[in-house]
Formats: C-alpha cells, sequence, structure tokens
C-alpha cells in the first residue's frame, strides 16, 4: 500500500527516542483532580499530578510537555504487585478519569492488586492541548467524512484539505509529534515517575495499537498487557476505518432483531427485516429532505453516524430504537435530545495521530473510487469508511516509520475480541493476534459491542482476563467465549444520547 512505502521513506528515531524514554523522570506530586466533564463521575480516591515530557524525544532537553496523569491505589496494599496503566482509545480520547470507572466495574481481584493509573495522551484536555480551530458548527458529517447524498466527495476534500492547513496553522511545532510512538514514550516515563520497573496496560480499542506499540518499543518494561477490541497494527489507519462498513453491516442484525421483538413498544417493524427496511428507508428520506434543527441538520449521514456511535453497547439499544422512531416520525424529530457534537480538541487528535502515525495517499481519485465501492458494498455507512481524512493534504511527513509489532518478546499480551463489533471487527483482532505471534492469546467472544473487560462481558472472558491479571497466566491456546446477550437490555434502560468523539473510542 501507498502509505506504507512513503513512510518507509520517513526518518527513523527509535533508538535515540527509546533511550531518552527510559531516562529517569521526576517523582510525581499527587493533589486534587481537575474539574470533571459534565457527566463525569470522579472517585474521591482518585488523585492527580502532572509530568513534563520532552515534545521531541530525540531532543529530550528541549522543548517539554506536560501530560496529565491520575491514580487509585490499590485496594489492598498486602496484595499489590504493581500498576495498571489505562487508555479508553481514540485516537483523542481523555483517559483521566477512566480510573474512577474502571473501578467500580473491574473484579476486586484486579482492584486489590493494582494502582490503576489514567493519563490524558499528549495533545488531549488536560495534557498540552492541541486544536486545529476547527468551528463548533462544523456538520457531523463532515468531522467524520460522509459523502453526499449522491456518493460525491467534493465536500469532504474541500473540507480535509482546509483542516489539515489550519492544524498545521493553530498546533505549530508541536504537531508532528502527536503520534502513537510518542505517547507509548510518555507512559514510559510515567512509568519511571510512578518508580515502577515494569507496568501492566489495559487498552480499549485504539488503545490496543497504542499498548502493542509501547510492548515492541519497551519489550522489558512491559508486565502484564491486555489488548481490548484490538486493530490490526499492520493496517493503519484508513484501512482501520474502512472495517467501520464491515463491522457496523455484521453488527447491526443484532439491533434489528432487538427491536422486532419490541415492535409494540417502538414501532420500527415486525421482523428483522422491516426494521432494517425502515433504517434505509428513513435514511434515504432525510438524504432528500433533511430537517433543520437548532444544532445540527438533521440528515441521512446524522442517522447513519448516530445508528453506528450507539450500536457499540447493547445498553444504548433502547436509546438508539427511541432515535429511529423520533427521526422516522414526521414532526417528531424536533423533540430530540440534544446530539453533543465532537469538541475541537478530540478530533483535532484524532486526526493528528492518524495522519502523524503513517503517510497516507494523495490520490483523491482512488478515494473517490473507494468510497462508491464502499457505497455499493457496505450501504450502511454510504461510503464513509473508505472517504479520505485530512491526512490526504497533511503538511507534515512522518517523523519515524511505525513501530514493528511482531513476536519478539515474553509471551504477556492477551488480545479480547467480539465477533461483531462495529468498530474494530473481528478479524482486526485476529490481525492483532498474528501480529503478536507467539507473545499473544486470543479470545473470541460470541457477542457485539464494543469494548469488553470492566466494559460488557460474561464470566468466561471475564475470568479469562482476571486470571491473567492477577497471577500472569494465559490461556494456552485461543479460546472462544459465549457473550452476554442483547435480549438482557431492558426496554425500559435509558442512556445518554452522545456522539462519541472519536471513532475507536468509548
Amino acid at each position: 500500500m501507498a502509505a506504507v512505502a512513503l513512510a518507509v521513506l520517513a526518518m527513523s528515531v527509535p533508538a535515540t527516542a527509546a533511550s531518552a524514554a527510559r531516562e529517569t523522570a521526576p517523582a510525581l506530586v499527587w493533589g486534587e483532580c481537575p474539574p470533571p466533564a459534565l457527566g463525569e463521575i470522579v472517585d474521591p480516591r482518585q488523585e492527580c499530578a502532572s509530568l513534563n515530557v520532552p515534545m521531541d524525544y530525540r531532543r529530550p532537553h528541549d522543548r517539554q510537555i506536560t501530560v496529565t496523569v491520575s491514580r487509585i491505589r490499590a485496594a489492598d496494599a498486602a496484595l499489590r504487585r504493581g500498576i495498571l496503566l489505562l487508555n479508553p482509545g481514540g485516537p483523542g480520547g481523555s483517559g483521566l478519569n477512566l480510573p474512577s470507572f474502571l473501578v467500580r466495574t473491574l473484579p476486586a481481584d484486579v482492584t486489590a492488586r493494582y494502582d490503576l493509573i489514567g493519563f490524558d495522551p499528549r495533545g488531549v484536555r488536560h495534557s498540552t492541548p492541541i486544536t486545529c480551530a476547527i468551528p463548533a458548527n462544523t456538520p457531523l458529517d463532515l468531522l467524520l467524512p460522509y459523502p453526499a447524498p449522491d456518493g460525491s466527495i467534493a465536500r469532504n476534500v474541500e473540507f480535509a484539505r482546509s483542516v489539515a492547513a489550519s492544524c498545521a496553522e493553530q498546533t505549530g511545532a508541536l504537531l508532528p509529534y502527536i503520534t502513537t510512538a510518542n505517547t507509548a514514550r510518555d507512559m514510559d516515563r510515567i512509568r519511571a515517575a510512578l518508580g515502577e520497573q515494569k507496568l501492566s496496560y489495559l487498552g480499549y480499542s485504539y488503545g490496543s495499537y497504542l499498548g502493542a506499540v509501547y510492548t515492541s518499543l519497551f519489550t522489558h518494561r512491559s508486565d502484564r498487557i491486555v489488548l481490548d477490541s484490538a486493530v490490526n497494527p499492520n493496517r493503519i489507519w484508513y484501512d482501520t476505518w474502512r472495517l467501520f462498513g464491515l463491522g457496523t453491516t455484521l453488527r447491526l442484525p443484532d439491533f434489528t432483531a432487538w427491536a422486532a421483538k419490541r415492535n409494540d413498544t417502538y414501532g420500527l417493524g415486525a421482523t428483522p427485516q422491516e426494521v432494517n427496511d425502515y433504517y434505509f428507508r428513513t435514511a434515504a428520506e432525510l438524504d432528500r429532505n433533511p430537517i433543520p434543527l437548532p444544532d445540527l441538520l438533521l440528515n441521512g449521514n446524522v442517522l447513519r453516524e448516530v445508528t453506528r456511535s450507539l450500536l457499540y453497547d447493547d445498553r444504548m439499544f433502547p436509546t438508539l430504537a427511541q432515535f429511529w422512531q423520533a427521526v422516522g416520525t414526521p414532526g417528531a424529530a424536533t423533540a430530540l435530545p440534544g446530539l453533543q457534537v465532537p469538541v475541537d480538541n478530540s478530533i483535532a487528535v484524532l486526526y493528528s495521530v492518524a495522519c502523524n502515525d503513517i503517510a497516507w495517499s494523495t490520490d483523491v481519485q482512488m478515494y473517490a473510487r473507494n468510497t462508491q465501492l464502499s457505497r455499493r458494498v457496505w450501504p450502511v455507512l454510504a461510503g464513509m469508511p473508505a472517504n479520505l481524512w485530512p491526512c490526504a493534504f497533511w503538511h507534515h511527513r512522518p517523523i519515524e516509520p511505525p513501530v514493528t509489532i511482531d513476536a519478539d518478546g515474553p509471551r504477556n499480551v492477551l488480545v479480547l475480541q467480539n465477533l461483531r463489533d462495529p468498530a474494530t471487527p473481528w478479524i482486526g483482532g485476529v490481525g492483532m493476534r498474528t501480529a503478536l505471534g507467539s507473545r499473544a492469546a486470543l479470545v473470541t467472544v460470541d457477542a457485539g459491542g464494543h469494548g469488553i473487560y470492566g466494559i460488557r462481558s460474561g464470566p468466561c472472558v471475564d475470568a479469562i482476563a482476571t486470571e491473567f491479571l492477577v497471577t500472569g497466566a494465559l490461556p494456552e491456546r485461543d479460546r472462544f467465549c459465549d457473550g452476554p446477550s442483547p435480549e438482557e437490555v431492558s426496554p425500559a434502560a435509558t442512556a445518554p444520547m452522545r456522539v462519541p468523539s472519536w471513532p475507536l473510542g468509548r
């Protein structure tokens, strides 16, 4: 692929950069955490600190940036064995308050033994933040590149070119250094600042790639590594996004079957096929006749993106059914709850990591052809997954080639993967397992949704992951587990409607 060929020509820095990351970091000074965002819950045990790290690890004593770190100490000091560093995905996801979430959902055997460590990756939120100055009123179907109803990508090309220029202007010298490899180096600085010889890790979605990069750069600093809802590390990033079409297509039947059994409640159709037809019929109608709302233009692409996002979790099915019901009922859409459009910071980091990790093709016609093909093969997302990003017009070449992910290292990686994940399809987890070879074991879960351990799993996969974190024992061979059924979801369940501000985050 052209992106790989271009990346090979980029400047290589691993030896110098890794050495710089291993330098002893100053101890952290713990205190209160920044105020949480609306709806976030911060456990009173969580404390926060700031750590200075090099902007450019090739020049570790030049400009420094800040990474903000959080901690909830292990519940049982007598059992404590180390730290469990956490990442929620993204790129662009804030992980500072992830310990407060997972301390309530992870098994007690894990929280007794590990300090839960969260952080905002470089560029994100409470760490030195970046911006591309993307206007707050930017349509949702431009932030994620949905083509026009006729399949044209002209508006996406214009937006991508403009955003690439704005990112370069607004973020300046820091921009090329917002990368997965540098975030992994920051993680090793966090480890050193905590006075730990090794770190264990739990990363979701994009965080699976971040964890794979860390354990490849710092093999002998890696203790027990859990990669949940993984991507293929050899298919970043354009080919990863392209899998959204496959993933959403495989996942949608979980919802249509669930909704059909509740036709008396939602009126979307009495059979899965009728519910499926309702979706495509409503999307086509909104393509023809968008509905102006106070905060956005409700068109077919907004329906598609909200659907893709809410398919991440079975517990969102009632909200998704209510949304479909409202947009398909004349006049009802004016009563929809407000959709939180992604803030600029998280989408700016998403673009920056995706565009800095690897060089993208600049062939606009290739993206146009692939978009048309995707519209035919995976019509559920109307071609968005194959469309172009600002990376096609990025102002910087990658500062180094992607980190090689291979079997070189101890057998200490557990990969967890749902069969019907809309964001990171099962085939991506297989790609991660294949890349890591004898280092890893794969647990496939017969379930839909995005995120497993501590999110929504089942006794089989919980037992395997917990045993690994507690004892270090990996399954001798890859495993298959039953998962929770969407039928366990109550039709009365409610959840806040939020469009994720990054495609691979929670």
